[in-house]
């Protein structure tokens, strides 16, 4: 990443603060596999694909929580700018809005600004990520039988941050010339979930012309 990215993409811009692996466990030895054949330059189709001999829930936990800190990343520089005012509706683009709806407080799909969506969002996956009933980090604890499941809801949310930052926002990360690194990301991201068929096609749907043209 060039001096400038570091300067844009710096940890007092993240949204919220970034979840760790402890060092010696398998998922940190994965994640530091995963991070190793993206610096490497390898084919971002080939990095997502799950390693001979090693367990999908593994592999897809490592994933989720890299791709939540990235993204997390991305949505801060330019949360400033995110605002009731600007983004009254959290939408991507006039044919797509996105309700909130959780098992606490919004028992219906409700329709909130952008940043309040966006806070409730990862204050969701936060918790998801950080309860050891969903996302054990001791060996020997096994995953949830709707681990997987529980992953895609994950995923299709956070899709919802990148078509919004791409749509409303982008002309933020032209500015501060974080285009290509945002770019690799969402390639990344897209390629991991339909490699492993994490994400409805029909999510998929607001970004689907800058798609074809990026990654197909």
């Amino acid at each position: 990443m060039s001096i400038a990215l570091k300067q844009v993409f710096n940890k007092d811009k993240t949204f919220r603060p970034k979840r760790k692996f402890d060092p010696g466990t398998q998922r940190f030895d994965l994640h530091k596999r995963a991070q190793a054949s993206l610096n490497s330059g390898v084919d971002l189709r080939a990095a997502v694909q799950l390693p001979h001999g090693e367990d999908l829930n593994d592999w897809v936990a490592v994933h989720v929580v890299d791709f939540f800190n990235r993204i997390n990343l991305i949505y801060g520089t330019v949360c400033e700018f995110c605002t009731e005012k600007s983004c009254p509706v959290m939408s991507g683009g006039p044919r797509y809005e996105y309700r909130w709806q959780d098992e606490l407080k919004y028992k219906k799909p409700t329709p909130l600004p952008a940043p309040q969506y966006m806070n409730l969002l990862m204050d969701w996956i936060e918790m998801q990520i950080n309860n050891e009933d969903i996302f054990p980090t001791s060996i020997g604890i096994p995953f949830p039988k709707n681990f997987i499941q529980i992953c895609k809801k994950i995923l299709c949310r956070l899709f919802r941050v990148f078509v919004h930052v791409y749509i409303h926002h982008f002309d933020r990360i032209l500015l501060m010339g974080a285009e290509a690194h945002v770019n690799t990301c969402y390639k990344h991201f897209y390629y991991f979930c339909t490699e492993l068929n994490l994400i409805d096609r029909k999510e998929l749907e607001p970004l689907k012309e800058m798609t074809s043209r990026m990654c197909l």
